[in-house]
């Protein structure tokens, strides 16, 4: 049940790590497709595959030996460091949501009900976030 969200926080700290998606993708999904070989577990091997994807993309994008952070900071000429300072709360902020959304998918194990929750639970948050913002400007 608690196997999306593990694939998905090791895949962002690989990701994180090594400074590549594309290399957390080639590591770690073959190791996720044979989990579920059987046709009952179809589901499941969706829904794994995108933590793992998702995981590698989060971890890539905070990371500050990425190739892409480096290009980006570069051709914007700022600060790398400030650059990925930051980039940290968006990419945290979304992986968070994210973490919590795989935890409720390895339960209910189907990805069609819970993309649409996933979506309304990150517009919620960013509803929370503005209005704690705006409190605090008042």
């Amino acid at each position: 049940m608690f196997l999306p969200c593990i694939i998905f926080l090791v895949a962002i700290f690989l990701a994180f790590s090594t400074g590549t998606s594309w290399g957390t993708f080639g590591i770690l999904i073959p190791i996720v497709c044979p989990l579920f070989s059987t046709a009952d577990t179809k589901e499941m091997l969706i829904i794994s595959i995108a933590a793992c994807l998702s995981g590698a993309v989060c971890g890539d994008h905070c990371s500050p030996i990425s190739d892409t952070t480096i290009m980006a900071s570069a051709g914007a000429q700022s600060d790398h460091v400030n650059h990925v300072s930051t980039q940290l709360p968006y990419a945290l902020t979304v992986a968070a949501v994210s973490f919590v959304a795989y935890v409720v998918t390895g339960f209910v194990q189907n990805w069609y009900i819970m993309l649409p929750v996933a979506l309304v639970a990150m517009i919620a948050t960013l509803f929370v976030i503005k209005a704690i913002s705006n409190k605090k400007a008042a």
